[in-house]
């Protein structure tokens, strides 16, 4: 009995590390031949760059700086860098929900509460890096974690962090 409540709990503990992260590639690309990036240009043409996308974009740099990928002018890029975030709101229901019931005869009487239910906001990053001479996608990574407008920049500047660097363990892809 305690081996299988071991078990259960390793396995509990396990599913909790799961990644969050899902990445999709080209598997035709050899991956060793990118030595070079740049940030591709907004499609929107925007003059600014917002608080979390200097975040985003100083961790993106990090990361392909520990790959041993330079950063270039867009011209002589080998990648280039896009991403966005997607703000998502979803109802989250938690808990039980309650019932009582009793009757006799032919008559009964019941009454029930439903489960609380929440409005949950997400944010979803999404990176892709896009060959810069055949303008396709060869890597995509995406993450969903809840966001809090209530973070301090620091927390915000850890969370966006550690989305990006678990991304970019996953990257090159280690194919078959």
């Amino acid at each position: 009995m305690v081996r299988i409540l071991m078990v259960a709990l390793v396995t509990l503990a396990m599913a909790g590390c799961a990644s969050n992260v899902v990445t999709d590639y080209n598997s035709g690309v050899v991956f060793g031949d990118y030595s070079t990036w740049a940030f591709a240009a907004d499609a929107d043409n925007s003059s600014f760059v917002s608080l979390d996308g200097n975040r985003v974009q100083s961790a993106v740099a990090r990361e392909l700086n520990r790959k041993a990928m330079s950063k270039v002018e867009q011209s002589e890029a080998d990648l280039l860098v896009s991403w966005q975030i997607v703000e998502q709101e979803r109802l989250e229901q938690s808990g039980l929900g309650l019932g009582l019931g009793f009757g006799t005869g032919n008559f009964g009487w019941g009454l029930s509460a439903p489960p609380p239910v929440r409005e949950v906001k997400e944010g979803k990053l999404v990176v892709e890096l896009v060959d810069a001479k055949s303008e396709e996608v060869v890597w995509r990574a995406a993450s969903r974690r809840y966001l809090n407008e209530n973070q301090s920049p620091e927390n915000r500047r850890k969370l966006v962090d550690e989305v990006v660097a678990e991304m970019f363990t996953k990257y090159p892809p280690e194919l078959d």
